[in-house]
């Protein structure tokens, strides 16, 4: 039996159309648990593209980012968004996949060039430099939970003004 060989080239493109159409799929659907799932689908696949490519700290990064993201994203939508009854439609989401896998078209075609170094291009010790940057880093990490915080306050304020 002859084995099918798959060069790097058609997985990263399988991965690139899916990267697309999960983005796609996470602004389009209207269930927040359905989004966070295309979401997450999204985050996973950005971070093994960043494997492929030799950015492991990135593709790590992008895990750990992704996962907390993902895991505020699904409570607050489990917990804020207003349950449907209907179910969407099959006919809405394959409209969905085809719009999304419209949107991709460009990158089978589109290529974009990878820059090389020059080898006088000092080479940076990347633990070094996130240590460097930490305080930066741990600034930045309380903002994002602020503007969190300062989101679901605006939500539960509205949520509870509309009852009134």
């Amino acid at each position: 039996m002859r084995q099918m060989e798959i060069d790097d080239q058609t997985i990263l493109t399988v991965l690139t159309v899916g990267l697309v159409v999960s983005a796609f799929m996470a602004i389009y659907l209207d269930e927040a648990v359905y989004s966070v799932a295309s979401l997450a689908c999204t985050l996973i696949l950005l971070a093994i593209i960043y494997a492929i490519y030799g950015a492991i700290f990135a593709a790590v990064f992008q895990l750990a980012a992704g996962v907390s993201t993902l895991a505020v994203l699904f409570l607050t939508g489990e917990m804020l968004s207003e349950k449907t009854t209907e179910r969407q439609s099959r006919k809405k989401i394959v409209f969905a996949v085809i719009i999304g896998l419209l949107l991709s078209i460009p990158t089978l075609y589109l290529t974009v060039p990878i820059p090389v170094l020059p080898s006088s291009y000092p080479q940076l010790n990347f633990p070094e430099e996130i240590w460097n940057l930490r305080s930066i880093d741990v600034v930045l990490q309380g903002v994002v939970i602020l503007i969190i915080a300062l989101g679901i306050a605006i939500i539960l304020y509205e949520k509870k003004e509309r009852k009134k």
